[in-house]
């Protein structure tokens, strides 16, 4: 806008002027309402006369027009070019591509526009894609960049210009930017005027604009994934979507895919979503190809770069170790081994005590003696060796080696914190000490663990667990002491139940109400308080006299805990073979749930930064108590999958933050499209491993490239008005570049123009005298 004030130079005549103007406001006004005629017509005459008069009056002020206006040659212009592929787009009935009009308004027959700008101002060019290039003819624009990292283009050209008179930014583009999705991104730029080129016509086109995958603890389908497509001239016509793992070795041409779905177009959808089921043969980060294209040969589309699309499932590497505490064999374990028994994902270790502290006979021996005289003359043993009477007989499983768990339940952070999860049954609280209690605490709420008490016998009130540290972390009140027959108690899924899937066996509502209603009935509930506030009730049980809480989950900390109140779970499993199938499903699934998002001592992620490029991968090292490793050698071993040559396989390493304990950081850029695979390893400072961890990220170049072919004014618009620009059209560049001198810039100049002898102040006098006598003329008042 131009900035500008009138200033009166011969303010000494401002009360004469006013007095005269006074006076012959009163003597129009009272010759005009003597005068005959219409009110209207004399009104007019009025009016018209006294701004010729007020015209002339000013002129003895002798008005003066100020103005600031950008000096020449002091301010500092910048012309950013969009070089990205998405500009070699030929639209429908287009004469030429998006870059060639481009190129045209830079260095061609509509370029006299840079010329007028650079009569008042330092013009310097600049091409933009994966980075920012300086151009003096913009003769290198080949359209050729892989993605629109627009955002970081504008914020180089604002720090190479920091403490420089910058007085905006000329922005020629087709508003697609692969890094503006966030408006706080663009605050702090100097004004930018984008010039958007391209129509809306995108004729035909498939598009897979987002993916998203989700993990799930189903048995059945673990892993869902949804595609959005953008389906432009294919109404009513059959689409294809089909996903293709990617592994070290290149799919033949009559690969079949892991899933497919076909969709059939609605005709007035813009939009169809893909929704695919799978189970990865693989633990660990997968890849996978998304292709969607049309089923049958028809038209072609008018670009087929984004119709694929790389998808990575994270299932985690295990084996991730649960351990099982009971305090007497029960069938419960049976059951959850056998269904954990081939399991890739999690290894079940128990602790089963199959005698307890007390001695059930009193042996006759030696006086103050404490060992069991019949283990008397068996060699040479330690007192630590000797059996006595009131140690508890321990049965432990599925252990590493002989020194895990032989001390009994974990008494340090180092032997706890290795496990995953806790599963407890049928023990009571007086098993454990009151620091192993506490410790169990901070397994759940510093660890991230997850924690699991089943109904046994001796469980929950029935085992003395109210007032200490395990019962303050169960999602219910313990101010019920009964473990009774629940005569018939028949299992039921809860509104919260259904939205779980970890919680359901079968896929569709109908399916799975028919199973439970199949179930035989539960005979052992523990009976408890109310569920706490923030903990879900995902089932009940119905005993015929009210429901009653069967599987209650919180969260606790950084971890979860879950209370399961039936006492005979395994009783579901009676009857056949399903049953037996679906018993051990649930048990899978639960357990998963319970493993899930428990973080191990490395920790690797992997995030895509919003310059559409760069990747921050962070690694998190703890020691064997969970705590932060300061001092730790970390390297990240970096692998492109399905990668060939040199690039395809890069070791770097990390560096510590200086803000975050345990926490390493480093950046990479992918060159190409595909999917990445990140392994770190992180050594501790005496050079032993602390442990490894893996993670991916898929990069997409020419998908999100191509993910909108029409022009995004709505985005450049909202970059103009932020940054205090505007938008301007390709036909208004000349006018634009002539007005700019006129508007707001860092250094200004001021010019002074007399307004009171001007021919246009006498024409505007002239003009009223005579509209009001041809007035009075034409009706007659003449």
């Amino acid at each position: 806008m131009v900035v500008g004030a009138i200033f009166f130079a011969r303010r000494e005549w401002l009360a004469p002027v006013a007095a005269a103007g006074v006076f012959a406001l009163v003597f129009i006004a009272w010759s005009y309402l003597r005068a005959p005629g219409r009110f209207a017509l004399r009104a007019l005459c009025g009016v018209l006369k006294l701004l010729g008069v007020a015209a002339l009056l000013a002129c003895l002020l002798e008005p003066m027009w100020i103005r600031e206006k950008a000096k020449p040659g002091a301010n500092v212009f910048a012309i950013v070019a969009d070089n990205s592929r998405s500009l070699t787009l030929n639209e429908p009935g287009a004469k030429m591509s998006r870059g060639a009009e481009i190129r045209e308004a830079l260095s061609g027959g509509r370029s006299a526009w840079r010329k007028a700008l650079a009569e008042n101002f330092v013009v310097r060019g600049y091409l933009a894609d994966s980075r920012l290039r300086p151009t003096d003819t913009f003769a290198g624009m080949n359209f050729d960049g892989r993605t629109s990292a627009l955002c970081e283009a504008l914020r180089q050209v604002a720090a190479r210009h920091h403490g420089q008179p910058l007085a905006g930014i000329v922005l020629l583009t087709d508003g697609n930017a692969s890094d503006l999705a966030d408006a706080a991104a663009i605050e702090g730029l100097p004004p930018v005027f984008p010039v958007v080129f391209g129509t809306d016509n995108v004729g035909r086109d498939l598009a897979i604009t987002n993916t998203a995958v989700t993990l799930t603890s189903f048995d059945d389908a673990p892993v869902s994934v949804q595609a959005d497509v953008a389906a432009s001239g294919f109404a009513d016509e059959e689409i294809v979507g089909r996903l293709f793992p990617i592994g070290a070795e290149p799919l033949p041409a009559d690969a079949k895919p892991a899933a497919e779905e076909k969709i059939k177009v609605p005709r007035d959808a813009k939009k169809v979503v893909f929704r695919f089921q799978l189970r990865p043969e693989k633990t660990g980060v997968v890849f996978y190809r998304l292709v969607v294209g049309a089923k049958s040969g028809t038209a072609p589309e008018m670009t087929m770069a984004n119709n694929e699309s790389i998808v990575i499932v994270d299932r985690g590497k295990g084996p991730y170790r649960v351990l099982y505490v009971s305090g007497r064999p029960n069938w419960e374990y049976k059951f959850l081994r056998r269904a954990l028994d081939g399991e890739e994902q999690t290894r079940l270790v128990a602790l089963i005590r199959i005698a307890k502290r007390e001695p059930k006979f009193e042996f006759r021996g030696r006086a103050g003696e404490s060992s069991n005289p019949l283990f008397r003359g068996f060699g040479n043993q330690s007192k630590e060796e000797i059996e006595r009477y009131d140690q508890p007989v321990m049965l432990r499983l599925g252990t590493e080696d002989a020194n895990e768990l032989a001390g009994g339940f974990p008494k340090t952070a180092e032997e706890l914190f290795r496990y995953r999860a806790i599963i407890v049954d049928d023990v009571e609280a007086e098993f454990f000490t009151a620091a192993q209690m506490s410790l169990l605490q901070k397994f759940v709420s510093e660890r991230g663990a997850g924690f699991l008490m089943l109904g046994g016998a001796e469980s929950f009130a029935d085992g003395n667990f109210a007032r200490t540290a395990i019962g303050e972390m169960l999602p219910v009140y313990l101010d019920t002491k009964t473990t009774a027959d629940a005569g018939e108690a028949r299992l039921s899924l809860t509104r919260e139940g259904w939205l779980q899937p970890w919680a359901r066996l079968r896929t569709n509502e109908a399916d799975e109400r028919k199973r439970l209603a199949d179930l035989p009935a539960f005979g052992v509930l523990n009976r408890v308080g109310a569920a706490k506030p923030g903990a879900t009730v995902i089932a009940t049980v119905n005993d015929g006299k009210g429901e009653h809480p069967a599987l209650v989950t919180q969260r606790f900390g950084r971890g979860r805990t879950a209370a399961l109140l039936i006492g005979d779970l395994w009783h579901g499993g009676l009857g056949d073979e399903a049953r037996q199938k679906d018993l051990g499903r649930a048990w899978r699934q639960m357990v998963r749930w319970l493993v899930a998002d428990v973080p191990g001592a490395v920790e690797v992620r992997a995030e895509p930064q919003p310059d559409a490029q760069t990747v921050r991968i962070e690694v998190r090292a703890r020691d064997a108590k969970f705590e932060p490793i300061e001092n730790a050698r970390v390297t990240l071993k970096i692998q492109r999958a399905g990668g060939k040559g040199p690039d395809a396989e890069l070791t770097i390493p990390a560096e510590p933050s200086p803000k975050d304990a345990g926490l390493y950081i480093a950046s990479y850029t992918p060159r190409e499209s595909g999917g990445y695979r990140v392994e770190a390893t992180a050594l501790n400072e005496n050079g032993a491993s602390a442990g490894t961890a893996e993670t991916g990220w898929s990069t997409n170049f020419d998908t999100e490239e191509f993910r909108l072919l029409a022009p995004n004014r709505a985005l450049m618009e909202q970059l103009a008005r932020k940054t205090g620009g505007e938008v301007i059209s390709p036909e208004r560049l000349e006018k634009f570049a002539k007005d700019m001198p006129q508007r707001k810039a860092p250094i200004t100049e001021t010019s002074t123009e007399p307004l009171w002898h001007t021919s246009g102040m006498f024409l505007f006098a002239l003009a009223c005298f005579l509209g009001e006598w041809g007035s009075r003329r034409r009706t007659g008042l003449a």
